[in-house]
């Protein structure tokens, strides 16, 4: 009898396993450990990350991609995958966003976690609240992928 595993790559486990992660990180004690050195730079990548937007200059945004980059706008959307597909993912938005009100970080290892509400104008909503997951690789974006919790039309 043969016995194949499954393949689970990078991709496939932060989709299945994000939702758990965010869960263990949101309920973790005050007296939880300090970051560590590398945790405290992926936060500030990603805080950076979100308060480059205003800018509305695509290649600054991009700028902290890696050429493997992945980025899936809500749990619904397809995943844009490569730093191509990202660039014109993010470009159908960019000029619509106000700015991104990190809530609550926290990070293990490579991974960061936020909580944000987006704001937006001319676009088809309003505010946008929910938890982004970030893994990060030599100092680059490598997968982004948000979790809506709730969402305010326009």
């Amino acid at each position: 009898m043969t016995t194949t595993k499954p393949k689970i790559d990078r991709r496939n486990f932060l989709a299945a396993g994000a939702g758990a992660i965010a869960l263990a990180g949101m309920a973790r004690s005050a007296t939880a450990a300090e970051l560590t050195a590398e945790e405290q730079t992926n936060v500030q990548l990603v805080n950076e990350f979100c308060g480059a937007w205003p800018s509305h200059d695509l290649s600054k945004i991009m700028a902290f991609f890696s050429e493997d980059s992945a980025y899936r706008m809500t749990e619904t959307t397809e995943l844009a995958d490569g730093r191509d597909a990202v660039s014109a993912r993010i470009e159908t938005i960019i000029n619509s966003v106000y700015r991104f009100e990190v809530l609550d970080t926290f990070a293990r290892g490579p991974m960061v976690i936020n909580e944000r509400i987006d704001y937006f104008s001319n676009f088809g909503i309003k505010t946008w609240h929910g938890v982004g997951v970030f893994f990060i690789r030599e100092g680059k974006i490598v997968d982004w992928y948000d979790y809506t919790i709730r969402m305010e039309q326009a």
